[in-house]
């Protein structure tokens, strides 16, 4: 029986003992040198890519994408109701999970695709404006005619053949941080009449945020949204 007590005694103890060394090494040890690692070699990205404008304050992440929108009307209407800021570059649509309608205090980050087969909604194979209503195809037209409508200015027509892919559709998240330089040049007209700039400024303002492709064959050619409109919104302070 003394055998039996010293016996579950001493693996109890083991079994304390391995737990504090555990305890040390993967909950203390562990987690502050990969901390140390990420701050001494990953500043940036550690701290989630905060971006910053010229006084320094933090404006949003450079990995996640942002919307710029007009002031809301009616604080309860839906958020298709809500209508892009002229003014401002805007990013891909989003077709993500939608608002936050669990805690309306916080404006939660929600994140999602739409889900929907890429000829969900075609007629004849092709999307068209008489493709249901809510299906993918529909949303492709609806947001084609409204990038047609609102980056049309006096003496400059958008066509639809000049509207590039990422105008129209989401990407996976809903959030990509980045628009093709297509997308973004066919919005320097707009943007250079409601700010009152010069349209060869702004196009200036968009090759000098046009990034190539990573490594030189990785991904596309892309422009941040949200570095693009922060240098634009300084430029039209000055």
């Amino acid at each position: 029986m003394n055998n039996s007590v010293r016996t579950t005694a001493r693996l109890i103890g083991a079994g304390l003992r391995a737990l504090l060394a555990l305890t040390v090494v993967c909950g203390v040890l562990y987690p502050l040198t990969v901390t140390g690692i990420a701050q001494a070699l990953f500043t940036d990205r550690a701290n989630g890519s905060a971006f910053r404008d010229g006084s320094g304050r933090v404006v949003g992440s450079s990995l996640v994408g942002q919307r710029y929108d007009l002031p809301e009307q009616d604080p309860d209407a839906p958020e298709e109701a809500a209508r892009p800021d002229p003014r401002w570059f805007q990013p891909r649509p989003s077709h993500g999970l939608g608002r936050n309608s669990v805690n309306t205090r916080y404006s939660l980050l929600l994140s999602g695709a739409t889900n929907r087969s890429a000829d969900n909604g075609a007629v004849d194979g092709r999307c068209t404006r008489d493709s249901e209503p809510g299906t993918l195809c529909a949303l492709v037209v609806a947001a084609e005619q409204a990038v047609i409508a609102d980056n049309s200015t006096p003496g400059r027509t958008v066509r639809p053949e000049d509207v590039p892919p990422d105008a129209v559709t989401s990407s996976g998240s809903g959030l990509d941080p980045d628009i093709s330089p297509e997308y973004a040049r066919l919005q320097v007209h707009r943007v250079a009449a409601r700010n009152g700039l010069a349209v060869d400024r702004v196009e200036q303002l968009v090759t000098a945020h046009t990034r190539a492709r990573t490594l030189g064959f990785i991904g596309e050619p892309r422009v941040n949204v949200l570095e693009l409109n922060t240098a634009l919104r300084a430029l039209v302070r000055n």
